[in-house]
């Protein structure tokens, strides 16, 4: 059964960042929209997670293409 993350959830899962923190991913892309049901949002807890796993992908492909300090090209 698929869970709901709520806005608390979310920022507390990441390191307790603000609400306009959170809305300012969202906005740039960093974070999926919610889905809004009344005045609430809810994440599905997988797209989340898959989320996070692409942006931590990302970044160690990232990190592997860096030069190391020290060394020029």
């Amino acid at each position: 059964m698929q869970k709901y993350l709520t806005l608390k959830e979310v920022r507390s899962r990441l390191g307790d960042r603000s609400r306009s923190s959170i809305h300012g991913d969202i906005a740039a892309g960093r974070l999926p929209k919610p889905l809004k049901l009344g005045s609430q949002v809810y994440w599905p807890e997988e797209e989340l997670e898959a989320h996070f796993q692409k942006l931590a992908e990302a970044q160690q492909a990232s990190h592997d293409t860096a030069v190391p300090s020290g060394h020029s090209e």
